[in-house]
C-alpha cells in the first residue's frame, strides 16, 4: 500500500484499487504518540525506580527506544488508517466509477 516510507501510491498494484482518496492526515501521528507515550511512560518509571540509573543514561536509552519504536509504528498505523478508511467506505472509497 505504501510507496517508500510514508507515501501512500494511487492504487494498489494487486487489485487496481484507487487509493488516492485517503485523508489520513495526522491521524498516525497522534496514534503513534499515544501508544508511545503509554509504553515508554511506565517504563521509564520502572526503570529509574528499580535500578536508580544516572538521568543521562536514562534520557539517552530511552530516547533512542522512543524513536526507534516511533519511526516502527508510524507507517504501520498509516497503512491501518487507510485501511480503515477504505474498510468504511470513507473519503471517496465507496464511490463507483
Amino acid at each position: 500500500m505504501l510507496r517508500g516510507y510514508l507515501q501512500v501510491r494511487d492504487t494498489c498494484p494487486v487489485c487496481s484499487e484507487e487509493l488516492h482518496h485517503h485523508r489520513a492526515d495526522d491521524g498516525p501521528a497522534y496514534l503513534t504518540i499515544l501508544i508511545v507515550g503509554h509504553l515508554m511512560g511506565p517504563t521509564i518509571l520502572w526503570a529509574f525506580v528499580t535500578y536508580r540509573p544516572d538521568p543521562w543514561a536514562l534520557a539517552s536509552v530511552f530516547s533512542v527506544g522512543t524513536v526507534a519504536l516511533s519511526l516502527f509504528l508510524l507507517p504501520r498505523l498509516k497503512g491501518a488508517v487507510v485501511a480503515m478508511q477504505w474498510a468504511r467506505r470513507m473519503h471517496g472509497f465507496g464511490k463507483s466509477a
